[in-house]
């Protein structure tokens, strides 16, 4: 099973956070969760944010992100390459479902990549990219 998650997902296991024991049920199954220098880069502004508001220390934050970069290394995530298409897709995304859904850039572009990797699931977190991904046909359930 091929799985698309967003920063709200990946971030999980290194946080503490609401969403742990749902992201261990899901990764229980052992899918392959593509990760691309674009959720990479989600992920270090997602922990950067947790310091900004005080949920995590920044020795906390250093170190969830040792743990991620070892869990690359490790193979837990899968790496994938975008070609410069997915911006299109992001682009007709926001001009789509942006006035009916509200979705942000980050959400179209995380759709976006999902389409371009040909993803099977989408998993999110975020209510606002659930709705999105579902309305292109994206599986959303866990």
């Amino acid at each position: 099973m091929n799985v698309y998650a967003d920063s709200s997902f990946l971030v999980s296991p290194y946080v503490q956070d609401a969403h742990k024991a749902e992201f261990l049920r899901r990764i229980a199954r052992r899918p392959a969760i593509w990760l691309t220098p674009f959720q990479k880069a989600e992920v270090a502004s997602a922990l950067s944010l947790h310091v900004f508001y005080r949920k995590l220390t920044p020795d906390a934050a250093r170190r969830a992100w040792l743990e991620f970069q070892e869990d690359i290394l490790a193979g837990v995530w899968v790496r994938a390459e975008l070609s410069p298409g997915v911006w299109d897709s992001c682009i007709d995304l926001a001009r789509r479902f942006g006035p009916i859904l509200g979705a942000r850039t980050v959400d179209s572009l995380h759709v976006a990549c999902a389409l371009e990797l040909k993803s099977r699931k989408f998993w999110t977190f975020d209510e606002r990219q659930a709705k999105l991904a579902h309305a292109v046909g994206l599986d959303t359930s866990p």
